[in-house]
This record gives structure tokens, C-alpha cells and sequence, in this order.
């Protein structure tokens, strides 16, 4: 079902100001007629008169800011914001300067940029300015912006005041917060929850609901809180652009895994985050691995070790770079990588900080060496390595784990001349729901399909039936639904 836009959005604030323009209104009746439709504070919709963006609007201010002498301004996108929000949360006092130059830029009086909210919150100093017969509040309105007076400059006494309230104003901002740490610790919990859920749940489900997490997240970055709230933000923001990663590469959408991984990095480093830098490059190494860039994998892969996190991530950055030089051939450093995971895991003494899929279980460490054993030419240590997987294996394993580890053991157990073990674990891989058929699990599947038209079983009833069972199988599965979808989840 389709849904409305939000109020006031683009498509419609540009559809009411065309049909205003071409009827011949002013800016101002354009304003008006904003404000009476969107609730509109003035400032913004004067913006919004002109067509700009925050961006735009910052440029001009800065641009008329240099043109005159002894003038200079800073302003960006977001100081633009806070500007046309104030006095509501997560905003900042426009000075008069900057309501100067907003005037001249729009084409109109500082009294059109000001309404009553706004006059009550200012400082009184300010108020007697613009009351003043000279001062700016009662020039005339003008289609060209470069007649809008100046205010008169402040001397004695009124310059001592005014600046004491302008510092009383800053210092009220910047000891303001948009977020309490309850209201923290609860993003984290959630956050924990997602990925926990991703391993167990619907992938295109979590993956809307960690979506709008981040969206939240990312709302609450765009105000104003205490450098120590927006470092933990950015490790929330971080670990869901990670999860998000994760959850578009499962279901084939490698180029968008790499971008949410690019800006889970950028969160990452903006968090002077350890722990969320490893997590975010042993996920970036899974997308290059599946992506079929495998130095690229090794290479991040390593990387991530450097850092010395806590928790099991060690274990899965060695188990990956396994997993990429198995696939490339070079059975030695394979193995010494799996030494290395081995390694890591006894040496283990920190929990996990998110878990779920940012957690390595002894589960998923044993399936990462079964794949690289049986890449390696020893099935049977494959085979062994998947039993102790499953003699590790706890309720709530990933399923896609469990998957590739049933796959392990069914290639194995046809490697070593034994296709009747392989048609067990087979089946039980067959019988996954479709929204559980992720891009890897049918890689593996397909892989073992191949193996098994190789084998001494391709020309056998069974095997037959099988093949056409796994095309059946994989017409169902996650990627490919998402392909012939009309109306793809947005991801």
C-alpha cells in the first residue's frame, strides 16, 4: 500500500510554490501560504519560497557574509537547521547578524524572518534594537535584497549586555542534550536485540526493523548532545549500518553491502571505536569474499585482527581469512590461519559487546574450519570438525549456520565415497522455508550440486531426483525473490 508523503514535503512544497509563482504572488504570499498549509516556522519557509536547500542557503549567507567588510560567517546545512528550529529543541539563536543576512538573501525584512515564539525568546537587549524607529525591524520590504538595513552597532553598556546574553544563550545550548543516558542504553539494548534476532528470524523483517533504528540514530546525530552521547550514538550508528551490511549481502545485494559498510567504517572512526572497527572489517571481508574479491577479504581481514578487540571477533577474522586463501588455493596459509583462530579462541576473555551475529560461537568457528578442511583435500577432518560442531550447538543457532554446516558434511561424506550420509544432512538443508535461503546457503547448495554430478551418484535415481529437488529449491530462494519481486523491499 502505497503511503502518503509527510506533510510539507518536497514534492508538494514545489508543486504549491510553481502554481503561486506563475499566479503572480510575492515571496511573502508564498510564505504566508506555506505557513498556513505546513505549520512552517518563518525562517524555514521563506527558505522553502525560494526553492533552496539548507546547503544552498548557507552558501548565500556565507557568500553576502563576505561581501561585506568586517563580516564573516561559518554556516552549513545543519547550522541552517538549528537557525529556523530555535526556539524549539536542538536549535540555536540566530544573532543579528545572521538574521541580517537571511533577510538580505530572501529579499525581506528581519520582522518576516520573526515570529511571536521568537520575540518572546529573545534577549531583551535585542528586542529594544529591533523596536528602535532606525532599527531593522521596520524597513520596508524590498525585491532587492541588498537594501535591507543594517542594525546599528552596539557601544557601551548595551554591547556589554547583549554579549552576556549571547554567551548565556551558547552556554544554555551547549549544556542542552536531545537524549538521556537511559534513552542510550535502551539504542544499545535494541541494537543487541537486531542482531540477536537476525540469526533466528526473518532477514527482510530485521532488516526493516534495524532500519528504522538507524534512522532514529541518525535523526538524534542531526541534533545536539554531550560529546560523550554522540561518541556512544556513533557506535550505535555503526553497528547497524554493520548489521544492515551483513543482512544485504545475505540476500545478494553486494554493492549496497559495501556502502552501508563504508559508512559503518565512517561511524566507527567517528566513535574512535576498537571493538565496532574489527566488527565492521570482518563484515566488510565477508562481503568482499562473497563479492569474489578475495585478497581484498584476506587483506581486511588482517586488518581487523590489528586492532586487538575484545570478544570473539579475533576468532572470526582468522577464520575468514581462512576461508578466502582455501578458496585461492593456498592450502598452507589456510591452515596457519585456522592455528591463528584456534589461538584466539582459547586465549578468549571478554564477551561479546553486541552478540548475535557479532558473536563467533564455537558453532560457527567449527563451521568455518570444516569448509576450509574439506577446500584443503581432508574430508575426513571435515567430517569431524562438522560433528563437533553439532556437539557445540545450542537452540538458537544461526540457521544459516547450521545450513553450510550440513552442507560441509554432506560434500564430505561425498568426497569419501559415501553418498547415502549425504543425503541426510541434504534434505534437512532442502527443507529450509524460503526466507531462509540466503545467498550463501544457496552458493554452498549449488556448489554441492555440482559436486555431486562429479560423484560416483550423478548417474543414480536418487541423485537425479535430488538435482532437480535443489533447482526447485533455489527458485525459491531469498536473492532470487527478491529479483522477480515487482516492488523489492527498499534495503
Amino acid at each position: 500500500m502505497a503511503v502518503d508523503p509527510k506533510p510539507g514535503a518536497r514534492a508538494a512544497r514545489e508543486a504549491l510554490r510553481t502554481e503561486l509563482s506563475v499566479a503572480g504572488c510575492t515571496a511573502a504570499q508564498i510564505v504566508a501560504e506555506m505557513r498556513a498549509c505546513w505549520g512552517f516556522r518563518p525562517r524555514e519557509a521563506w527558505r522553502h519560497a525560494h526553492g533552496w536547500s539548507l546547503q544552498q542557503t548557507a552558501d548565500r549567507l556565507n557568500e553576502a557574509a563576505a561581501a561585506r567588510r568586517g563580516s564573516a560567517l561559518a554556516a552549513d546545512a545543519s547550522l541552517v537547521g538549528k537557525w529556523e528550529k530555535w526556539p524549539g529543541p536542538s536549535s540555536r539563536r540566530p544573532s543579528l547578524q545572521v538574521l541580517t543576512l537571511l533577510a538580505k538573501v530572501y529579499g525581506c525584512t528581519i520582522s518576516d524572518l520573526l515570529d511571536l515564539d521568537d520575540r518572546r525568546a529573545l534577549p531583551a537587549e535585542e528586542l529594544k534594537l529591533l523596536a528602535t524607529p532606525d532599527g531593522p525591524a521596520d524597513a520596508e520590504p524590498s525585491t532587492a535584497p541588498a537594501s535591507v538595513p543594517e542594525p546599528p552597532a552596539l557601544t557601551g553598556v548595551e554591547l556589554v549586555k547583549a554579549t552576556a546574553a549571547e554567551s548565556a544563550t551558547w552556554a544554555q545550548w551547549a549544556e542542552a542534550t536531545n537524549i538521556g543516558d537511559i534513552a542510550l542504553e535502551q539504542l544499545h539494548a535494541d541494537t543487541r536485540t537486531l542482531a540477536q534476532h537476525y540469526i533466528t528470524q526473518d532477514p527482510l523483517e530485521v532488516f526493516q526493523r534495524a532500519r528504522a533504528l538507524r534512522d532514529r540514530v541518525f535523526a538524534l546525530l542531526e541534533g545536539h548532545q554531550h560529546p560523550r552521547q554522540s561518541t556512544d550514538l556513533y557506535a550505535v550508528a555503526g553497528y547497524l549500518c554493520a548489521l544492515l551490511a551483513w543482512i544485504s549481502s545475505d540476500v545478494g545485494q553486494l554493492r549496497d553491502a559495501d556502502t552501508q559498510g563504508r559508512t559503518a567504517w565512517l561511524c566507527a572512526e567517528l566513535a574512535g571505536h576498537d571493538d565496532l572497527r574489527a566488527w565492521v572489517l570482518s563484515t566488510r571481508s565477508k562481503i568482499a569474499f562473497w563479492d569474489g574479491r578475495l585478497r581484498d577479504a584476506i587483506n581486511l581481514a588482517r586488518r581487523g585482527a590489528t586492532y586487538q578487540a575484545r570478544g570473539t571477533v579475533s576468532v572470526l577474522l582468522a577464520c575468514q581469512e581462512a576461508d578466502a586463501w582455501a578458496t585461492l588455493g593456498a592450502l598452507d596459509d589456510a591452515r596457519n590461519a585456522l592455528s591463528r583462530a584456534a589461538a584466539a579462541r582459547d586465549a578468549l576473555s571478554d564477551s561479546d559487546e553486541i552478540g548475535g551475529i557479532f558473536s563467533c560461537t564455537e558453532f560457527r568457528h567449527a563451521n568455518y574450519a570444516s569448509a576450509v578442511l574439506l577446500r584443503s583435500g581432508a574430508a575426513d577432518e571435515a567430517l569431524d570438525e562438522t560433528h563437533r560442531a553439532f556437539s557445540h550447538q545450542h537452540p538458537h543457532e544461526a540457521y544459516g549456520t547450521l545450513a553450510q554446516v550440513r552442507i560441509v558434511q554432506a560434500a564430505a561424506h561425498l568426497t569419501l565415497g559415501e553418498p547415502d550420509g549425504a543425503l541426510a544432512p541434504l534434505r534437512a538443508v532442502l527443507a529450509l522455508p524460503s526466507h531462509q535461503r540466503l545467498d550463501p546457503v544457496t552458493r554452498r547448495v549449488r556448489e554441492l550440486a555440482a559436486a555431486m554430478a562429479r560423484s560416483p551418484l550423478a548417474t543414480s535415481s536418487p541423485a537425479q531426483i535430488i538435482q532437480g529437488e535443489i533447482e526447485d529449491w533455489a527458485l525459491q530462494a531469498v536473492p532470487r525473490m527478491l529479483a522477480c519481486s515487482e516492488s523489492p523491499p527498499i534495503i
